[in-house]
């Protein structure tokens, strides 16, 4: 007796839901974050209105908080959209990883999923991507990974503007630790073979000896470094079998 494979696929419901399912531990780490840049930046100068549009345009964190600090510094503004353009390069990367998954969709998909891609979204969304089932609404758990990520970072960025002047000092409280915990969460699921584990060991120790360079670019630095020790390690182990 055959089994009609059709049957075990997913509904574009279900993918969306198990993708909101899946971010929700990143997220969580999330909040404090969105919060503490909210109320840096009711004391930084930037008005109420343009502090819920940077979210709602930019929806990038670290970008966000390093171009509070350029602004409040009075940095001008061509500066600005550079630096903020070089910390997020890593996205290009996200999504050259993400073009065989997408390829496919029209442009109504891909316009909206491009803008919400994240480092979180990407995490949850590659994973689902890389199971072997042919389900034919694995992007539906993408959107719905990345569209639960975006509200709370708009709701977070309201809280913290809101709420935010009510705290001390909120940014003296380490709360933003736990993005640092997320992304080491992200990561840890990934760490299955020599050249994943030679990628991250690399890009580490770039990023840190890397630190002091103008613009971040230490960051840009650390992920080619860990990209081409991973393709190396990977060869090898290629030319060995």
């Amino acid at each position: 007796m055959q089994i009609n494979p059709s049957l075990n696929v997913k509904t574009a419901r279900a993918e969306f839901w198990g993708g909101c399912r899946a971010i929700t531990p990143l997220v969580v780490g999330a909040i404090p974050f969105g919060i503490i840049f909210g109320s840096l930046a009711a004391s930084s100068g930037l008005s109420f209105w343009g502090t819920l549009a940077m979210s709602a345009f930019v929806f990038a964190g670290a970008s966000q908080f390093i171009a509070l600090g350029l602004l409040s510094s009075g940095t001008a503004l061509p500066l600005i959209i550079l630096t903020t353009f070089v910390v997020n390069l890593r996205h290009l990367l996200y999504a050259v990883t993400l073009v065989p998954h997408v390829r496919h969709l029209p442009q109504a998909w891909k316009l909206p999923i491009s803008f919400w891609l994240t480092d979180e979204a990407f995490a949850a969304a590659i994973g689902r991507y890389n199971q072997p089932d042919a389900s034919p609404y694995k992007h539906w758990y993408y959107l719905g990974a990345a569209l639960f990520m975006y509200i709370n970072w708009q709701l977070c960025t309201w809280i913290g503007l809101t709420l935010g002047r009510s705290i001390p000092d909120a940014a003296s409280w380490g709360l933003d630790f736990a993005m640092s915990v997320t992304f080491i969460g992200m990561i840890i699921p990934y760490l299955i073979d020599r050249p994943m584990i030679a990628a991250v060991c690399v890009a580490g120790l770039v990023s840190l000896l890397a630190h002091g360079l103008p613009h971040q670019l230490g960051l840009m630095l650390a992920a080619v470094c860990g990209i081409l020790a991973g393709i190396v390690l990977e060869q090898k182990s290629t030319e060995t079998l």
